[in-house]
């Protein structure tokens, strides 16, 4: 793990997505973070280790589901599969297809096999409930998304990109994301398709890799559509803040995923900047989506 010393953070933006406003300024306590997404190799040893089960490997229950044949009950997950040509950028079914058999050890379904020529590459096909049982077994927690983001920075504020202001500085990729036209035409300049090796990419001055791009990363916040507006008052700066639930909200068992992927592309998903979030479902479980984990300062297994 790294240290990430805390301090004052300017959060959130307002020149982006609308999820990002407002901008605000909080303060944030100085915590240890994992320096690099967990790869497919730890995760392995955490399940060999306990028995562990995720989510996408167990049958759904049909009381989740009422109406549904039981028999198309089965466990699987989300896996990219793009389509052959342009399609409308709203609907993202055009590129998902659940998959049955898709998992940790076969991201892209039967045939697939992770533990075997992808032991480096972070852990995919892994739901909250997943990142959370790991965490607790090496005696982590997941990052709040106040502490990712300050991470993400990189000890630099105010930058629309992690390492500046331009997205491909001199031409040169800093972070696995897309390139081409999405979701049909990668053209993979950067060197990778879909995940990359944990460390591919420069570490950051606080020697973490990966915060930006690869896979979109779980935190322990739930999601809401804003930042609170009450975080602007000029009356103080909220100290390690939480997202709280908003109210005029429909409720929805969500929490807040930061960091962007390898699918990240500018023209749909321009998200792999520090500010940018996103929602997941807590059971969801997609190809481009793993986590790290966090510890206090001072504290040990």
């Amino acid at each position: 793990m790294v240290l990430v010393p805390g301090g004052g953070l300017f959060m959130g933006s307002d020149d982006f997505y609308p999820e990002e406003r407002p901008a605000h300024e909080v303060r944030v306590t100085s915590f240890l973070l994992d320096r690099a997404p967990v790869t497919v190799a730890q995760f392995a040893r955490f399940v060999d280790g306990t028995g562990y089960v995720t989510v996408a490997e167990r049958s759904p229950d049909p009381r989740d589901y009422p109406g549904v044949d039981p028999e198309v009950l089965v466990p699987g997950a989300l896996v990219f599969t793009g389509s052959d040509g342009p399609v409308p950028l709203h609907d993202p079914s055009r590129w998902w297809t659940w998959t049955p058999g898709a998992s940790w050890r076969s991201p892209e379904g039967p045939g697939s096999d992770a533990t075997a020529d992808r032991a480096d590459h972070p852990v995919t096909q892994v739901c909250h409930d997943d990142a959370t049982g790991y965490a607790r077994w090496t005696g982590k927690r997941l990052p709040t998304e106040a502490e990712h983001e300050l991470a993400a920075r990189g000890g630099s504020s105010g930058t629309a990109y992690a390492w500046g202001e331009d997205r491909v500085p001199d031409g040169r990729h800093l972070a696995n994301t897309w390139q081409g036209a999405f979701p049909w035409l990668n053209t993979a300049e950067d060197g990778w398709a879909g995940t990359s090796p944990v460390g591919s990419y420069p570490a950051d001055a606080y020697g973490t890799v990966d915060l930006i791009g690869n896979v979109w990363e779980w935190t322990s916040d739930r999601w809401s559509a804003r930042h609170p507006d009450a975080a602007t008052s000029p009356c103080c700066v909220p100290a390690d803040p939480r997202t709280p639930h908003r109210g005029r909200e429909r409720p929805r068992d969500a929490f807040v995923v930061k960091g962007g992927s390898h699918l990240c592309a500018p023209e749909y998903c321009l998200r792999y900047r520090p500010a940018a979030r996103q929602p997941q479902d807590r059971d969801s479980a997609t190809t481009h989506l793993g986590f790290r984990c966090a510890r206090n300062v001072g504290r040990h297994p």
